[in-house]
């Protein structure tokens, strides 16, 4: 069993940054794939980034690509998003998000731990 606990969410203007935490709790975080997904009021939850249990691979959706970097810590069971040049159509409820399939598998297969989201707003 996983816990995961969102944190580091809140208000930013456009342009800032922003880095967003997902701890862990339970000894076998290690086995799992991580990763975020948002949903933004009124759209589906879409697919951000996700990492592999070793952190070697590293997938990040083309709507953030070069401003997003996902990476994780397994000693702290940590795995965190710095998110860069924030845009108003950022806005959304981040969840971190646990597999024991490859991190490739985000976003196409159900995942196996949610955590309860944290709220990130891009406004001026």
């Amino acid at each position: 069993q996983v816990q995961l606990v969102e944190s580091g969410g809140g208000l930013v203007q456009p342009g800032g940054s922003l880095t967003l935490s997902c701890a862990a709790s339970g000894r076998t975080f290690r086995r799992y794939a991580m990763g975020w997904f948002r949903q933004a009021p009124g759209q589906e939850r879409e697919f951000v980034a996700a990492i592999s249990w070793g952190g070697g691979s590293t997938y990040v959706a083309d709507s953030v690509k070069g401003r997003f970097t996902i990476s994780r810590d397994n000693a702290k069971n940590t795995v965190s998003l710095q998110m860069n040049s924030l845009k108003p159509e950022d806005t959304a409820v981040y969840y971190c998000a646990a597999t024991g399939n490859s991190a490739g598998d985000f976003g196409r297969s159900p995942m196996d731990y949610w955590g309860k989201g944290t709220l990130v707003t891009v406004s001026s």
